[in-house]
């Protein structure tokens, strides 16, 4: 799941792999705007066939905090 979210990070923020760990911040650390932000939600979303609660797509800030819901939501 980790290695699926990084490939959409680096899709969507034209940033290296190499960039990216657990810990990083989507906005800090990794140049994210809140539409960025949005934007990968609803790939997710997409991707996945999944709806996020909002509730848990505001309290994201880390990497790992995506890969968390995500394990969580399927």
């Amino acid at each position: 799941m980790y290695e699926k979210v990084c490939k959409m990070l680096v899709d969507q923020l034209g940033i290296s792999a190499d960039a990216i760990k657990p810990e990083s911040e989507v906005i800090k650390d990794l140049g994210a705007d809140s539409l960025d932000v949005v934007e990968l939600m609803m790939t997710i979303e997409d991707e996945y066939g999944i709806t996020l609660p909002e509730s848990e797509v505001e309290g994201i800030k880390t990497v790992q905090d995506i890969v968390d819901m995500m394990e969580k939501m399927q």
